[in-house]
């Protein structure tokens, strides 16, 4: 079995930054005028900027990490548009409504909210794309959100259809998982204009198991002010690397891969489909998702099942902690593989982590449980990557 086992520890944890403002919209770097990345067969280096120059400092990140979400949307996932000239929102009957504006047209969507059975709030509340198969807490209200309705994924043809299409166009370049991102940042827009919905917006998780968990990991990754990200059994296009699943299904292996994925659904932008097989022409990898959500609460759940490619998960998401241990904050990153089991049901094996991030991260906002890693059957790292983890100021 290639799962990690994950080992509980009482360590100080680093204070996230604001989360005002969403990651695309934080400092303003931008890919150098005519970038083209170079074709590389290993995992590309987060800790090297599109110049070639080397990140030497902890405070070069945000920068880095601008860079980053703009190759996400350039080569994969599609542009996220900025916040909408209006956004409101009304409340009633457990359930926020969210009107969105923009050159002359308007959407509207609603998201369920189930409250703790007591207490006063505000709550915190986890955010579950297309629901949750997660155990919440009974002391976290749970927020749904209708991806489907946002962005269809029924095949490749689903592109262009929903609510996010009907606001910026058929044509729109972003694909399913982007338009989910854009639709939770505005649930989120909406939830802090609405105190009579009574969910503290510092304390906001988001999960999602399957194709919903990719849009978990993508909304996490894309939106500051989400405190934890809680993908499940995301797989490739999620956990997974894009260059480990292909060499694992070179190997004979039973993965799904980029090229399979893209004649699948419509989870990623149409640009992806040059890419899909080639993806060492990319100049980013999954393990870059892992940079984007730092330094907030990070805890990957992960199935041993072939398809999912565990390996490629393992491997990913190990690199993913290294980049947490550079940057001075691996303890808000978990990972778990569990044996083979039914696919998004929830082993009682990975309970008492999950309640842990759940209380660190949302509940009390605490600073002394985390958690660190250690793998029962490593993944040899060096096959996959060759640049060398700084040690930053």
């Amino acid at each position: 079995m290639r799962c990690l086992k994950l080992i509980l520890l009482v360590v100080p944890v680093i204070a996230a930054p604001s989360r005002t403002l969403e990651k695309r919209q934080a400092t303003g770097c931008t890919l150098p005028s005519g970038y083209t990345p170079a074709t590389n067969s290993n995992l590309p280096d987060p800790f090297t900027f599109a110049n070639g120059t080397k990140l030497t400092s902890k405070s070069q990140i945000s920068c880095r990490q601008d860079e980053i979400t703009q190759m996400f949307e350039q080569w994969e996932l599609g542009t996220k548009p900025p916040k909408p000239s209006s956004v409101t929102a009304s409340y009633a009957s457990n359930a926020i409504t969210v009107t969105c504006s923009e050159g002359g047209k308007s959407i509207s969507f609603t998201a369920k909210i189930s409250y703790p059975s007591s207490g006063k709030g505000p709550f915190p509340a986890i955010i579950g794309i297309g629901g949750s198969s997660i155990p919440i807490p009974a002391d976290v209200a749970q927020i749904t959100f209708d991806n489907d309705g946002m962005a269809a994924e029924q095949s490749p043809s689903s592109h262009g259809t929903g609510l996010f299409f009907n606001l910026y166009g058929s044509s729109a370049n972003a694909g399913a998982l982007i338009a989910w991102a854009w639709g939770v940042s505005r649930l989120i827009d909406a939830l802090e204009i609405t105190p009579s919905a009574n969910i503290d917006t510092t304390r906001l998780g988001v999960t999602g198991c399957s194709r919903d968990a990719k849009g978990a990991f993508i909304v996490g990754a894309f939106d500051n002010r989400i405190a934890l990200t809680i993908p499940q059994e995301s797989g490739s296009g999620g956990a997974a690397c894009w260059r480990i699943s292909d060499s694992q299904h070179a190997a004979g292996k039973n993965i799904q891969t980029a090229s399979e994925i893209v004649t699948e659904n419509a989870w990623f932008s149409p640009v992806f489909n040059q890419y899909a097989d080639s993806t060492s022409t990319l100049p980013h990898d999954h393990h870059f998702l892992a940079a984007l959500t730092w330094p907030r609460g990070l805890f990957v759940i992960e199935n041993d099942i072939d398809w999912l490619g565990p390996v490629s998960t393992t491997g990913c998401m190990e690199i993913g902690q290294l980049i947490y241990q550079a940057l001075g904050n691996e303890d808000a990153f978990g990972f778990t593989c569990s044996s083979p089991h039914t696919h998004c049901s929830f082993p009682s094996s990975q309970q008492a982590d999950l309640t842990t991030f759940i209380t660190t991260y949302l509940v009390n906002k605490s600073n002394t449980t985390s958690l660190v890693q250690n793998s029962d059957k490593a993944v040899t790292l060096n096959s996959y990557y060759s640049w060398t983890v700084p040690n930053l100021s």
